[in-house]
């Protein structure tokens, strides 16, 4: 593999500045004087800092969430510093247990390697190809020897491991812990060793892991990398964090229509939050965005990023006559019992009325639907979903609906 490129401090920014430019986003660095004489030490001696952030190809698809991870090594990738994206096909064959209450069911090596292409072609949609490491953490691990793993183990106490949340937890409800299981974060921190990291990025669960290749560096001669954590991403329901098994996601490929649909959907709480994880803006450029058009401006920035820019135009500029899925009505009256009869979920406005005063009627966007109780309330003009039972249909009310 060829060396990284030599970073050309003549065009970045100043160590401070860098600095402020990274902050945004982070929701905790460990330690943030290490990170600053980390880069004064990259400036005296003419080189990038090198940045990984690992990825377990679990699954086949990334979405949002997965993002706000890739957009801060990008903002690092922006000031000439080496990023690595690690596929962790080794350490995916164990499984992380973090955040479980149990043991996580083993993935074989084919379905490993099958999600690891798709991560490989949609990573890029945010890091510059030219200037990323691609690496596979069984470039080291898979020929490891057993006196290797043993010395490895060496460097870390079993009661060390049990001050993991989960682990704990598990160990006082008497759930097993497998063996492999502890053997995750240190393999995870091996690989800090391997690519001699100075920063390691992880979301705010990973936090544990992350402080473990910080002290396992040091055991092994090298300095310790400076930990950074993101947040988790709220889902589209501001509540749950974002996860394809909820329901409350925005996955990278999914066409544009689609996504700008989803996130013209979401709580108008979420725009802000979604600003700050999910864009390049700035806190101040954030703070001075026009309230009113700030949701249009930040669904067309997120499709840009995944679809470029004239899919983004495209579909910003047809807004609100972007075709509904075929399970639609467009509805001229805003009560919401007579919408239940234009959209054939009822046969007649007294069924509408029994329906809706039995709480079987709940109404709002994909994720977030709400309980009806009042026949006669009128719904915002806009795109929604009624829903009666197991049955539903997306509605489009037209502004000025009576």
């Amino acid at each position: 593999m060829e060396e990284a490129v030599p970073l050309q401090l003549k065009e970045v920014r100043s160590v401070e500045e860098q600095l402020q430019y990274l902050r945004k986003g982070f929701a905790e660095i460990i330690r943030e004087e290490d990170l600053r004489d980390r880069l004064l030490l990259a400036e005296k001696e003419g080189r990038p800092l090198r940045v990984k952030a690992g990825f377990d190809p679990t699954a086949p698809d990334l979405h949002l969430g997965h993002t706000v991870l890739i957009r801060k090594m990008k903002h690092f990738q922006d000031l000439g510093h080496t990023v690595i994206f690690l596929i962790g096909d080794m350490t995916g064959l164990i499984g992380d247990p973090t955040g479980r209450n149990a043991m996580r069911p083993p993935m074989t090596r084919e379905e490993l390697n099958r999600n690891a292409e798709t991560y490989k072609a949609q990573v890029f949609k945010l890091l510059d190809p030219e200037k990323t490491e691609l690496r596979f953490n069984s470039e080291w691990l898979e020929d490891l020897r057993y006196e290797q793993i043993v010395r490895l183990t060496s460097h870390y106490t079993v009661a060390r491991l049990l001050e993991r949340d989960d682990f704990s937890k598990r160990f006082a409800a008497s759930t097993p812990i497998s063996v492999h299981e502890l053997l995750y974060p240190l393999a995870q921190a091996y690989d800090s060793v391997a690519l001699r990291c100075d920063v390691e990025l992880g979301g705010t669960d990973q936090k544990f892991n992350l402080l473990v290749g910080r002290a396992i560096q040091q055991d092994y001669g090298q300095l310790p990398q400076i930990v950074a954590t993101v947040p988790i991403l709220e889902g589209l329901d501001g509540v749950e964090k974002m996860s394809k098994s909820k329901g409350n996601y925005v996955g990278i490929t999914e066409p544009p229509t689609d996504m700008f649909r989803k996130l013209m959907n979401m709580p108008d709480a979420l725009v802000p939050r979604y600003f700050e994880l999910l864009t390049d803006l700035s806190l101040e450029e954030i703070a001075k965005l026009d309230p009113l058009g700030a949701k249009k401006d930040l669904a067309a920035r997120i499709v840009c990023d995944f679809h470029g820019e004239e899919a983004a135009r495209r579909v910003a500029e047809s807004w609100g006559s972007v075709p509904l899925p075929e399970n639609h009505a467009v509805v001229g009256d805003a009560r919401v019992n007579r919408i239940l009869v234009a959209a054939g979920l009822a046969g007649s406005v007294g069924e509408a009325d029994r329906l809706i005063k039995s709480g079987a009627v709940k109404a709002g966007n994909t994720v977030t639907l709400e309980t009806v109780t009042n026949p006669a309330q009128r719904m915002t003009p806009g795109e929604f979903v009624i829903r009666v039972g197991k049955r539903y249909r997306w509605i489009r009310l037209p502004e000025g609906a009576q």
